[in-house]
């Protein structure tokens, strides 16, 4: 079932929980081509989904530091008229990822919490807490909102019209 409020065939989903998400991802990884391919997937970690987004920059957003230059990759609060757009609308990154800033926020497989002291390598979220990790901003939020380091909370439980997700492939199975 589509719990989306924006439908089309390339729009993005949106009004799904974290918890819809990873059932999702679980039910795709049943599948029994992708059983049988040895295929899982999941949500992207948050450590994962920055890298992805970053696209190997440094910089406030994967295109430069000017919020300005925002309206050629992502929708947001003063671009989208409101609702989600179909996918791959706006400038990839350089990596060729559609829609990494703004559109719909991401659920990430993470648990909210403090970021771990020091240099780490691929971290993954908090052992626990009440919230899940979103990324990215939405049509509906600002351009800060949408910059590759902002990160939202939310209960896992919640669904919301500015919520959808991106699944990744696990490398073997992990």
């Amino acid at each position: 079932v589509n719990l989306s409020k924006y439908k089309g065939a390339d729009n993005p989903v949106e009004n799904v929980s974290w918890d819809d998400a990873v059932e999702f991802c679980r039910r795709l990884s049943e599948l029994p081509a992708e059983k049988a391919a040895g295929n899982v997937y999941r949500l992207p970690t948050e450590a994962e989904w920055e890298y992805a987004c970053r696209a190997g920059t440094t910089t406030k957003y994967s295109f430069g530091d000017d919020a300005s230059d925002l309206e050629q990759y992502a929708w947001y609060d003063e671009n989208s008229g409101k609702e989600t757009h179909a996918l791959g609308g706006k400038q990839p990154n350089a990596w060729g990822l559609y829609d990494m800033h703004g559109n719909v926020w991401e659920w990430c497989q993470d648990v909210h919490g403090d970021y771990p002291s020091g240099a780490v390598t691929n971290p993954t979220g908090a052992a626990s807490g009440m919230f899940r990790v979103s990324r990215g901003g939405s049509w509906g939020y600002p351009a800060g909102y949408c910059r590759s380091a902002y990160r939202f909370r939310d209960y896992p439980t919640d669904r919301s019209y500015y919520i959808g997700f991106r699944v990744c492939l696990s490398p073997s199975g992990k």
